[in-house]
């Protein structure tokens, strides 16, 4: 960790994510930019997504841990809470952030969110809507796109 200018802080949170990876993500540091993290996620099994790899983006702002870290999806994926452009409604990144909550932390939501979607709060109105009218349906795409989009082929 060559960056002396990051906060403690940050430099302890990179270390333990780097030892102590959490099953089906891994996350590791841009070597421009400690602040900014390629992540990646396994699709959880059980899940529409099982057997997808989906490349993540997370990047610290100055404020952190006093705000959320910015993350966004760069894998494509059909998911009530995930837009187009990769963003995602989730609570904790949003209203319900807190300092104490950590990268890994937030890492391990993403990839709840992506066992247990929830189309009453959606990000993607046409996808909450496919969802609720023909969950099945809905489903079907999202293996689709997985295995389009997330194979990691």
């Amino acid at each position: 960790m060559a960056n002396t200018n990051l906060p403690r802080r940050i430099i302890k949170e990179t270390q333990r994510l780097l030892s102590e990876p959490a099953p089906g993500i891994s996350a590791s540091p841009s070597e421009d930019n400690m602040r900014y993290f390629n992540v990646m996620i396994l699709g959880p099994s059980q899940s529409p997504y099982e057997g997808g790899v989906f490349k993540l983006e997370l990047f610290l702002p100055e404020e952190y841990p006093m705000a959320a870290p910015k993350v966004r999806f760069l894998t494509k994926i059909y998911h009530p809470n995930i837009d187009k452009l990769g963003r995602i409604c989730l609570d904790i990144l949003k209203d319900k952030w807190s300092p104490a909550l950590q990268i890994r932390t937030v890492l391990l939501s993403i990839q709840a969110l992506l066992s247990a979607p929830n189309p009453d709060d959606p990000l993607s109105e046409n996808i909450a809507k496919h969802w609720k009218s023909n969950e099945a349906e809905a489903v079907e795409t999202a293996k689709e796109w997985t295995r389009v989009y997330a194979s990691g082929a």
